[in-house]
């Protein structure tokens, strides 16, 4: 589960950075994690914690995370075109409001169920079965070679929208398969695994100093990178403070957090 969890999230980050043309895209902190977050929390409601079907759960992530992708893309589009820095902070923005959302519908669920959120909220792939996997496996096998398939089409946008649309791309079309991808990706991973943040972030820019920015190389490196991440921030997880396990997510948050913040200070705007 940590290897198609890690993949996947990490995979999702590649498409939005090269979507966004900003190495500070990420699925957790453009909202669209805690879009599925919030439809998965909703789903609780209706199902005990250890009854809830896990071939519903990755569904409704994923209609969470769309509406997220949604709301994000309409507020950001202003005078014809989403231009990235906007894209940025209105996903910076959404995430917050989405946080705070899933926060209130938490603190509505009894004490049982309450408790079985925080820890899906932290990030957490512990007492997880096959199911779990059996759940986001089919997701994964779909949409990687529709990754790699459109990894050309990333290496094109990054020219910019203008060499783009001369050399034949729908660059609005394109956008938004890609966009509908990553999507997808992130939306089954938290459903399973919770909240965990910055695989998306770290996964690429491992992948970028490893092999380049062509994406046709950089998105399988990606997906190594990421899963070898969690995997490791799992061993930490359970060894740290053994017998008590950590929450994967706070060990990968502790990792990407600095991370980013090193990116935030080599940005330039």
């Amino acid at each position: 589960l940590a290897v198609l969890v890690g993949a996947s999230l990490a995979l999702s980050g590649g498409i939005l950075q090269g979507v966004a043309q900003n190495g500070l895209a990420d699925p957790g902190i453009l909202g669209i994690n805690a879009g599925a977050g919030v439809a998965v929390i909703a789903l609780l409601y209706f199902f005990a914690a250890g009854t809830a079907p896990a071939f519903a759960l990755p569904v409704a992530a994923f209609a969470g995370a769309a509406a997220a992708a949604v709301l994000i893309y309409a507020i950001a589009y202003k005078g014809g075109t989403v231009t990235p820095s906007r894209l940025l902070l209105v996903g910076i923005a959404v995430n917050a409001g989405l946080g705070a959302a899933m926060l209130v519908l938490s603190l509505r669920l009894d004490q049982q169920l309450y408790a079985y959120a925080v820890a899906w909220l932290s990030g957490t792939i512990a007492g997880t079965s096959w199911r779990y996997v059996l759940a986001l496996l089919p997701w994964t096998l779909l949409l990687v070679p529709v990754t790699f398939y459109k990894a050309h089409t990333l290496n094109v946008l990054n020219l910019g929208d203008m060499i783009a649309t001369g050399l034949g791309a729908g660059v609005e079309r394109q956008r938004l398969v890609l966009v509908g991808v990553a999507v997808a990706l992130a939306g089954s991973s938290v459903a399973v695994s919770g909240g965990i943040g910055f695989i998306g972030l770290v996964g690429p820019h491992l992948a970028r100093r490893l092999v380049g920015p062509n994406h046709r190389v950089m998105l399988p490196t990606a997906m190594l990178s990421g899963a070898l991440l969690l995997v490791v921030a799992d061993i930490l997880a359970r060894n740290l403070f053994a017998p008590v396990e950590l929450p994967v997510g706070i060990v990968v948050s502790a990792i990407g957090a600095p991370y980013f913040l090193y990116l935030l200070a080599r940005s330039g705007n």
